[in-house]
């Protein structure tokens, strides 16, 4: 065979090597410190990010709520701080404590009978306003909901039912009772209120009593439920058996002798 001729690279060019293409330039090797020291700053970082987080959750609902008592607190401080200010007093929260006592003693007139006969015809009177009376009318609704004095307005029961498919459920309040007259017979059926924002919006489903599933909640716990977007759900929610009000009873019997 013939011999291949060598051809002699001088030895400046033979040390030149091409660092820019990954394929001639021969990989670094990484120092023990190099590598050791990128561990512990990605440890320290991770172990930064965790406790900083862990902090923004615990901070978060105490500012909200500092927040928000703070603005209340000085909402309705503004309602009555005027009149202490003309009359020299200026103390901050002595607005807020006489509107304290004012509601309070609204509550006490209006329980009265000469507070709620006043009550009806002013409610009377808005009523009668053609915008004003649908305002009045839905903030009546929410504020008649949470009312200690469960009247025909307000929810009756936390309500579990089937929606918006089988095997899927929500949360709602029963509202009224109804019966439905058709060829098969009498059915009864419950307003089932189920809030789709919040509490103040939701939609009306009218649901067969024997279908809806009535938890062991009140009223308070299910608007706290609804309200925190179900972060304040029990584990365990135990069903009971309905227990029918004695003034549906009655509405229902004037419905069907009707």
């Amino acid at each position: 065979m013939p011999e291949e001729e060598y051809a002699p690279v001088p030895l400046g060019q033979a040390a030149a090597v091409d660092t820019e293409d990954p394929v001639k330039s021969p990989p670094r090797p990484s120092s023990p410190a190099t590598s050791t020291r990128k561990a512990c700053f990605a440890v320290l970082q991770s172990w930064v990010s965790r406790k900083f987080m862990t902090g923004c959750v615990v901070l978060f609902p105490i500012a909200v709520t500092f927040f928000i008592t703070w603005w209340f607190i000085q909402f309705v401080d503004g309602f009555f701080s005027p009149l202490y200010v003309k009359l020299g007093l200026d103390i901050f929260g002595l607005g807020f404590l006489t509107s304290l006592v004012f509601i309070l003693l609204v509550g006490i007139f209006v329980s009265s009978w000469v507070g709620s006969t006043v009550f009806w015809v002013g409610e009377w009177f808005i009523k009668k306003m053609p915008f004003v009376r649908h305002i009045y009318s839905a903030s009546k609704q929410v504020s008649t909901a949470v009312s200690p004095d469960q009247n025909t307005t307000a929810f009756k029961e936390v309500a579990i039912i089937s929606h918006p498919r089988v095997g899927e459920y929500a949360f709602g309040f029963i509202t009224s009772t109804m019966v439905l007259q058709t060829d098969k017979g009498d059915e009864e059926l419950c307003s089932v209120y189920v809030p789709t924002n919040h509490l103040y919006i939701g939609d009306i489903f009218l649901v067969n009593s024997a279908e809806i599933i009535r938890p062991n909640l009140s009223i308070r716990e299910g608007i706290e439920i609804i309200v925190s977007g179900g972060m304040t759900m029990p584990q365990v929610i135990a069903s009971l058996e309905p227990t029918p009000h004695k003034s549906q009873n009655v509405r229902l019997n004037r419905v069907m002798t009707v």
